[in-house]
């Protein structure tokens, strides 16, 4: 980590680390010193500290550090590491294993909103990306002070999830997403009968959310449309929050005119109440019920699989389907993959709820060229990651 006020958060990244598992080097800068001190890292490492290449000098540090990491993470990364990266200095230990390291290497901006859109730190991290390092875009919120806006460290576990997703693709992997735009929907809407009371459904986020999650962690950059979730922004992703379908499809539509690939795993409501109550609607004494008169949404999948502002933009749609009379879950998928219009459609078999809040899924996806991709049943995010080797493959076509 480096000489930035967000170091403290990296205690919280090092021991997600350590307590799943891995074997962690500290590799501080001096700066970085000043604010989380090398006891610390030392007691949460269980490793001795170090920030010049001096130390055990009869190790090599400088070299063997690089060589033999499997991830190298840089949370903070100032301006002036970032800087210092890019051109490829190496006058400390940190930034002689970034040059030596020949792993995945991640480097997590915090800095203040004007210093991360200076021309000068936007070309540092051009060249970087450029090289193949992953830099995650910062969030967005309170910074030092009083200040707000871009430049804010993610919360360390969702780095610690990005840093996950890219060691289990290991070294040599290709970020076949960077220089990418994607854009991403996920929860479920919901529409209003009332100022308490709405038509909603069961979907959790989840799916959508795994999908921005591997989006990032093979380099894309990412929008994700999210529809009345509680989980934690992802770390490097852009998140824009609607509530009824109406506004999912005002976000999603013109984020779509430059996005190179579209994944709506959000569920939008398919109807609406014509009419929306001023006031909650009240228990009629003789115990009737209200009639409810319902129109239906806009088909946002539809509508963007059929326009395509933008050529060679692959579409994505998600079909949550239980069969019946008139056929199988995957009758009815490949007849709504062809009305849709779309490049993919990803199958889930929702009989008896199943798949909705689970941390796992399992599916079939299914191509407009005529292909059927079976997943098996396994993470989110396994799914996420299958579902992005077949977006990539097409963008590369």
């Amino acid at each position: 980590m480096t000489g930035g006020i967000a170091a403290y958060k990296a205690c919280e990244l090092l021991r997600r680390f350590t307590e799943s598992g891995h074997d962690v080097t500290v590799v501080p800068t001096e700066s970085a010193l000043e604010f989380v001190g090398a006891p610390t890292w030392a007691a949460l490492s269980g490793k001795p500290v170090a920030t010049d290449v001096w130390t055990d000098v009869h190790q090599v540090p400088h070299v063997r550090l690089g060589q033999s990491a499997d991830l190298v993470v840089v949370a903070p990364a100032t301006a002036d590491t970032i800087a210092r990266a890019a051109h490829g200095l190496a006058d400390d230990l940190l930034t002689n294993t970034l040059l030596t390291a020949r792993c995945p290497v991640v480097l997590a901006p915090a800095m203040h909103t004007e210093m991360w859109e200076h021309p000068a730190t936007q070309a540092n991290v051009a060249t970087l990306r450029e090289r193949g390092v992953l830099v995650v875009e910062p969030a967005e919120g309170r910074l030092t002070g009083k200040d707000t806006g871009k430049g804010r460290l993610p919360e360390p576990g969702e780095i610690f999830e990005l840093c996950t997703q890219v060691l289990a693709r290991g070294a040599g992997t290709a970020q076949d997403l960077a220089g990418r735009h994607v854009v991403v929907s996920a929860g479920g809407t919901r529409e209003y009968l009332d100022p308490v009371r709405f038509l909603g459904n069961r979907s959790s986020g989840l799916q959508g959310y795994a999908l921005a999650r591997a989006a990032a962690a093979r380099g894309a950059e990412v929008t994700l449309v999210a529809a009345n979730t509680s989980l934690p922004d992802p770390a490097g992703v852009k998140v824009v929050r609607v509530e009824t379908t109406g506004q999912l499809r005002d976000v999603v539509v013109p984020a779509a005119a430059s996005a190179d690939a579209v994944v709506m795993a959000a569920a939008p409501a398919d109807f609406r109440p014509l009419a929306v109550s001023d006031a909650k609607i009240k228990k009629a004494s003789d115990g009737s019920a209200p009639a409810i008169e319902l129109q239906q949404n806009p088909d946002i999948l539809h509508e963007i699989s059929t326009s395509r502002p933008r050529a060679g933009t692959v579409v994505v749609g998600f079909a949550a389907e239980t069969g019946d009379e008139t056929g199988s879950v995957l009758d009815l998928a490949r007849a709504k993959l062809a009305r849709k219009g779309c490049d993919l459609l990803v199958v889930n078999d929702v009989s008896g709820g199943a798949v909705f809040g689970s941390p796992d899924n399992e599916a079939v996806i299914l191509g407009a060229d005529g292909t059927a991709t079976d997943v098996p049943r396994g993470s989110k995010s396994a799914l996420a990651h299958a579902i992005w080797d077949q977006v990539a493959r097409r963008l590369q076509d």
